[in-house]
């Protein structure tokens, strides 16, 4: 079967909250035995992965998915079955700038990621997230110089 539909037909399954509770424990656990082992790398059939980590194929296609946007080379999730070989790399500054953006705290604020990426890194990456999500405006005030160079307030130039 696949396990990424499989993963899909349980997540939109809202009453389902005792399964979004296990993977949420079981991503954290996975996270942290890949952090500790520094390399990334995630390799071997679906089947034996998820029986690594131990996760159910369903949790472990949910996992793939919250990971498959931080590999150096993203999966196609659609055709994964247990038997699917796969070798990928997970990119670290990527995957912790992706935490970010999923407001992920605790996946983010885990001490392994000390012996990936030293504090001045995932200080950066934080930064730039928080760059990037900033929203700007680009009005202009009433009182401040026109935009189109006259030199007069907006109020008394083109904001008429």
């Amino acid at each position: 079967m696949n396990i990424y539909k499989e993963w899909k037909k349980n997540i939109d399954d809202s009453s389902n909250k005792t399964f979004f509770d296990a993977y949420l424990e079981k991503e954290m656990d996975a996270y942290t035995s890949i952090l500790e082992e520094g390399k990334g790398i995630l390799k071997g059939n679906c089947g034996e992965l998820a029986e690594k980590f131990e996760m159910d194929l369903p949790i472990f296609g949910g996992f793939l998915d919250g990971v498959n946007s931080s590999l150096e080379e993203q999966l196609e999730l659609e055709g994964l079955t247990e038997e699917s070989e796969i070798d990928c790399k997970i990119d670290f500054e990527k995957l912790l700038y992706n935490m970010h953006a999923a407001k992920a705290n605790w996946l983010y604020l885990l001490e392994e990621w000390e012996s990936v990426l030293p504090t001045e890194k995932r200080e950066e990456i934080k930064k730039q997230f928080n760059r990037d999500t900033t929203a700007v405006s680009s009005k202009v005030g009433r009182n401040e110089p026109c935009p189109c160079g006259s030199g007069k307030k907006y109020k008394k130039c083109c904001g008429k």
